[in-house]
């Protein structure tokens, strides 16, 4: 790989799912016995390793492709590369957003890229990605 990225979920995230997780335990705390408290406590915080896996995101270039978990994409159908700051990105994720377009953007990042995609077999129009590192990528893309 020439480029590697893993946004994995803030601890604020985590600590808001924990604490909705800890609300329902509370409920069936009130409504059963310790048992099944102690059971859907135990459920809880055996899940959260799970959703952590689930809201992270891998962002990877090679020689070839470029690929953001399961999707993937060949690097001669990229078009032009947009470096987004946070205005601009929250416009393209709603007012401005196209519904063609893959989006692979998490709403606890500010910033990220847009790449047209020039594929005329495809009809995305182009691919919204959450980044940190967003002018490395960018600039490794304009490159390919």
């Amino acid at each position: 790989m020439i480029f590697t990225e893993v946004l994995r979920p803030p601890i604020w995230v985590l600590a808001f799912i924990y604490f909705m997780f800890l609300s329902l335990v509370i409920a069936i705390w009130a409504a059963f016995d310790t048992t099944a408290t102690i059971v859907a406590l135990a459920i809880a915080t055996l899940a959260i390793p799970f959703i952590v896996q689930s809201l992270t995101s891998r962002i990877g270039v090679d020689q070839n492709e470029l690929r953001i978990d399961q999707a993937h994409i060949e690097l001669k159908y990229l078009g032009k590369v947009t470096v987004l700051d946070s205005d601009a990105m929250r416009l393209l994720r709603t007012r401005d957003a196209d519904p063609a377009a893959f989006l692979a953007i998490k709403f606890w990042a500010a910033k990220g890229i847009k790449i047209e995609v020039t594929d005329p077999r495809d009809a995305t129009p182009y691919w919204l990605i959450t980044s940190k590192r967003g002018e490395k990528l960018a600039a490794l893309l304009t490159k390919s």
